[in-house]
């Protein structure tokens, strides 16, 4: 028996045309995943002999071969589960090697599914005449991955999805899969308004996580800890958190930013020089958690601000990097206008910042940047749509690292990377000045206990389950 990527298979068993195409599938997302321990996958399925040849996949010992075997179960399975059964076609965006792909193929296993890899020309070629083809298997769900790669499919797929309609089939027709490139976003916006759904995933997060065992420790006492720490360290990305050590981890992501550049930007478009982006997008981890200054950065790079404007925007569009937003309210006081910029994956900031070890991390300079940016990006990845979020800032000091309001809800959120941390006096000045209902100091402890002011000092899992419970009332 071999483990692949979830997936169980007796040495010459055979499969569906389609099951191969899922395996393919399979194999492909967990690209470049790296062991010391060597252990090629050899799968014989009706011909298709899978190598390390053609993917190149080592898996390590047999304890990490089980915790592969085990998906890591996501989110947002339930979402677009529910939304299939509202709407013909739902869009799952996400950046490369997030597990879009694998989430697809889950959704599908209970369904009659046909899987189509627009990166490959074998797939490619059986959409040379569309319509026909698709309306052929309007029995099944058709997953379209890398859709970007065929842009003049939109306006078939607007007739084909109206067609299936007509016959009475009305909702669960198409999963659309893609980088959240502008151009993939314009032309379905265009060609698909009021048809397609869209949903956005992201890397693995702490909720999620903590189904898998942790790598720092065995101690099941310390799981919850071991796994924040190794999320924190080697960021959400499956491959990389998933890694066999620390070292293969930080492999993978090296790897992962040099496809990006060399491969996957063109891809989606843009003609900018890789050397170029990459200076860029290590500025961006060194002031990650800092307000942003274009003219600065643009004097780095000597090009003008618009230019700086046009990488960063491309940047926040495939989902790598977050602009948050300064809090605005009319209050007589001289605000901060300025957003503050994110990497949203911990793993790649590190990997661009040479950090390769948790140790390095304990003891940079952008330690406390590193911990606000992972807490930032755990809450939102839990908090109901309707959320707002936003820093506060004034120029006599006040701040607040995150403010969540929804409903008539407004909580002041401060984080601290200490095991006993204080509230400064800027937050306190900052919650008076914003009438925030709660104050929360996130801090990477187990307790939860409440300092002078009632401020809540809380673990972060705790503030993301109580968030993630108002975003399952929301989804019904």
């Amino acid at each position: 028996m071999e483990f692949l990527y979830g997936l169980t298979l007796p040495f010459d068993h055979n499969l569906a045309e389609r099951d191969v195409r899922m395996i393919k599938a399979r194999l492909k997302i967990s690209d470049n995943l790296r062991s010391e321990h060597g252990a090629d996958i050899f799968c014989r399925v009706r011909g298709y002999n899978f190598t390390s040849a053609e993917y190149p996949i080592n898996l390590a010992n047999s304890a990490f071969d089980a915790r592969i075997a085990r998906m890591i179960e996501r989110r947002l399975f339930k979402e677009v589960n529910q939304r299939l059964e509202q709407m013909p076609a739902v869009a799952i965006l996400g950046p490369r090697q997030a597990g879009k792909t694998t989430l697809a193929l889950q959704i599908a296993d209970k369904q009659p599914c046909l899987y189509l890899d627009l990166q490959l020309d074998s797939d490619r070629a059986r959409l040379a005449d569309p319509a026909p083809y698709l309306k052929e298997h309007r029995d099944k769900l058709i997953i379209l991955d890398e859709i970007h790669r065929v842009p003049e499919l939109f306006s078939t797929l607007r007739a084909v999805i109206d067609a299936n309609r007509r016959a009475g089939k009305r909702y669960a027709q198409f999963v659309i899969l893609g980088s959240a490139s502008p151009e993939l976003l314009r032309q379905s916006g265009e060609s698909l308004a009021g048809r397609l759904a869209y949903t956005e995933l992201y890397g693995v997060d702490l909720l999620e996580a903590r189904s898998t065992p942790p790598q720092y420790s065995s101690d099941q006492s310390d799981a919850e800890t071991s796994t924040l720490n190794q999320l924190w360290t080697r960021g959400g990305f499956p491959d990389s958190f998933l890694a066999s050590s620390d070292r293969s981890s930080l492999l993978w992501r090296r790897d992962f930013i040099t496809a990006y550049l060399q491969r996957d930007i063109p891809d989606l478009g843009p003609a900018i020089a890789s050397e170029t982006l990459r200076r860029f997008w290590t500025m961006l981890a060194h002031l990650s958690g800092a307000l942003l200054n274009r003219s600065t950065l643009a004097r780095s790079l000597d090009v003008n601000a618009t230019t700086v404007s046009r990488y960063l925007d491309l940047m926040v569009d495939l989902l790598l990097v977050r602009q948050l937003k300064p809090w605005h309210g009319n209050l007589g006081k001289r605000l901060v206008k300025s957003p503050k910029v994110y990497l949203r994956d911990t793993g790649i900031l590190h990997a661009l910042l040479a950090i390769d070890s948790r140790e390095q991390l304990l003891g940079h300079p952008k330690l406390g940047d590193s911990f606000e940016g992972f807490v930032i990006e755990q809450l939102l990845s839990v908090t109901p749509s309707d959320t707002t979020s936003s820093f506060y800032r004034t120029a006599a000091g006040a701040e607040i690292d995150l403010v969540l309001e929804f409903g008539l809800q407004r909580w002041a959120i401060e984080i601290r990377h200490s095991s006993a941390p204080s509230p400064s006096r800027g937050f306190h000045e900052g919650c008076r000045d914003i009438q925030a209902t709660r104050q929360i100091v996130i801090y990477p402890g187990m307790e939860t206990y409440t300092v002078r002011n009632g401020v809540e000092v809380l673990p972060i899992t705790q503030l993301m389950n109580e968030l993630g419970e108002r975003l399952c009332k929301g989804l019904g």
